[in-house]
C-alpha cells in the first residue's frame, strides 16, 4: 500500500497510538527509572505484556492498517523494500513498511521473551537461576538497542520519505512535507 505523496492520511487508529507510547513508557520505566526485581519493575512488565497482548487481538480486528495483513513483512515484500532503497529510491507506504513490521514484530517478540524471562525468575523453579537473570538482561539490552535502531529508522527513513513519521504516532496523520 503505497502512499500517494502531499496527501495527509488517516494511519494509526487511537489504539495503536496509545499501546504505542504506553509501551514506550513501560519500557523506559523498567530500563531507566525502576529496580530490576522489585515490585514495580514487576508490574509494569505485566502492564507490557498486557499491551502487547491487546495489540495481538487489534491485529486481527482493529483499523486497516492497524491489521498485520494489511503490512506482513512477507520475503518477497521486504526484499522488495531493501532493493528499492539500495537503487536510492524511497517507496512511501501508508502503514507500516515491510521493514518497519519486522522490526515491530522483533520488539513484541523482545517484549514478550522478556515478560516471560522476568516472570520465570519468581517461580520456585528458577528462583535466583543466575542464568535466567543474565537473560533476561541480555533481553532488555538488546530491547533498548532495537527500540534506538527504530526510533533512528523512523526519524532516517521520514526525512527520505519526507514524512513526518513520529508525529504521525501521535496524531494518527501521516503527511508529505
Amino acid at each position: 500500500m503505497i502512499e500517494s505523496r502531499g496527501r495527509a492520511q488517516h494511519v494509526w487508529d487511537p489504539f495503536v497510538r496509545v499501546f504505542h507510547w504506553a509501551l514506550v513508557s513501560c519500557v523506559f520505566l523498567n530500563q531507566i527509572l525502576l529496580e530490576g526485581g522489585e515490585t514495580p519493575h514487576r508490574w509494569t512488565g505485566y502492564a507490557a505484556l498486557v499491551l502487547i497482548s491487546g495489540r495481538l487481538v487489534w491485529g486481527f480486528v482493529g483499523s486497516a492498517h492497524a491489521r498485520f495483513a494489511s503490512f506482513a513483512p512477507t520475503p518477497a515484500r521486504v526484499r522488495a523494500q531493501v532493493c528499492a532503497l539500495l537503487r536510492g529510491r524511497v517507496p512511501a507506504y501508508v502503514g507500516h513498511s515491510p521493514l518497519g513490521a519486522l522490526m515491530m514484530l522483533a520488539l513484541v517478540l523482545l517484549v514478550i521473551a522478556l515478560a516471560v524471562t522476568g516472570w520465570l525468575q519468581t517461580t520456585d523453579a528458577f528462583w535466583g537461576d543466575e542464568s535466567l537473570q543474565k537473560a533476561h538482561e541480555t533481553l532488555a539490552n538488546v530491547l533498548l538497542l532495537a527500540a534506538g535502531m527504530h526510533g533512528v529508522a523512523a526519524i532516517v527513513i521520514g526525512r527520505l520519505e519526507r514524512v513526518r513519521l513520529i508525529k504521525a504516532m501521535i496524531t494518527g496523520v501521516k503527511q508529505s512535507y
